[in-house]
């Protein structure tokens, strides 16, 4: 499972069986950033019903490397999901997925009015996608 972490949204996304492709799944809103326990309720419900063995939570660096204030609000998360699902979790470096995301999805002829609605859940597949191409043949 891919999840792209943002202040209100969660983008999910989800791999095939034999974990060569990431498919966007559903983005997760809640009404601020500190509600959290709807959102990891989903997840863990979605966990369960995909068989999902690992979480990949996308990790916003900034450009230059170093780690912000949402890299530590990720992190802080991170904890939370891994005591609520008891999943393994790993962050992996989401630098320009949303923009990757945003391409993605004018390229296909999106409106612009329409992307908000599918970024969030495209860029956790991008990262998800990103994981699973690291992979290729370690497991």
């Amino acid at each position: 499972m891919g999840l792209d972490y943002g202040s209100v949204t969660v983008g999910v996304a989800i791999s095939d069986a034999i974990g060569l492709t990431a498919q966007p799944v559903e983005v997760i809103k809640r009404k601020s950033e500190n509600k959290l326990r709807q959102t990891l309720a989903r997840i863990e419900e979605l966990a369960s019903e995909y068989g999902v063995e690992r979480i990949v939570l996308g990790y916003p660096k900034n450009m230059n490397n170093s780690e912000g204030e949402r890299a530590q609000r990720t992190k802080e998360f991170m904890e939370k999901l891994i005591a609520r699902t008891g999943l393994e979790v790993v962050l992996w470096d989401e630098r320009l997925s949303t923009v990757s995301a945003m391409n993605v999805l004018k390229e296909g002829g999106v409106r612009r009015e329409d992307r908000k609605t599918y970024v969030d859940k495209i860029a956790a597949s991008i990262i998800l996608q990103g994981y699973l191409d690291s992979m290729d043949g370690q497991e």
